[in-house]
């Protein structure tokens, strides 16, 4: 099959998984999810963050973490479900918004000098994914930071792997972005980037 040719999967893939459970990728529980989770956290170069963006929050795990890192952080999701254990999950803090949006078909207006995007882009298209780098770019300050998690493992049922997402950003040094880590780990990969 033509990667091109593959479609974004949408908030009704989503719906269906975490209709049939509450936590399909055991966010809460896994080990390899915390030892993830730290990992992308320690990261991060700076210690606070004034505006941070994570695109897919699902169930709040991260954000609940990220939201440590930031003075003020945007929480989004296509899927409702998830997003009401993440609000509930993170009720006690108060520097968190959540939205329902599915990026590229919506995006925020405002700027981010952090954004996170783990174990989402390749439930993109490619021109989707494409969308959504260019307005990534456009939303993002100068010197703001990218850091992107995906999971290695080739599946079936993505529309792209884990690496096509993080080549394509790849491909922007050094004219737009700065490649400043990465790692590759057993099942997933972590690539870390500033806004030239």
């Amino acid at each position: 099959m033509n990667l091109s040719d593959s479609k974004s999967l949408k908030a009704d893939f989503f719906e269906a998984l975490y209709q049939q459970n509450p936590d399909p990728w055991e966010f809460a529980t896994s080990e390899y999810e915390a030892q993830k989770y730290a990992t992308t956290l320690d990261a991060l170069p700076h210690s606070l963050y004034q505006s941070g963006f994570e695109i897919g929050g699902s169930i709040g795990v991260l954000t609940e973490q990220l939201a440590q890192r930031c003075h003020s952080l945007l929480s989004i999701d296509v899927s409702e479900i998830p997003q009401r254990q993440a609000i509930e999950r993170c009720q006690h803090l108060n520097n968190i918004r959540f939205e329902l949006m599915s990026v590229p078909d919506k995006f925020p207006e405002e700027y981010f000098d952090l954004i996170v995007l783990s174990e989402v882009g390749y439930y993109w298209s490619l021109p989707d994914l494409m969308k959504a780098q260019g307005l990534i770019l456009e939303r993002m300050r100068s010197q703001g930071h990218l850091i992107l998690v995906h999971w290695t493992v080739d599946a079936r049922v993505l529309p792209i792997t884990g690496d096509a997402v993080h080549d394509a950003f790849v491909e922007l040094v050094p004219d737009r972005l700065k490649h400043l880590k990465s790692l590759t780990a057993k099942q997933y990969r972590l690539d870390l980037f500033e806004k030239v």
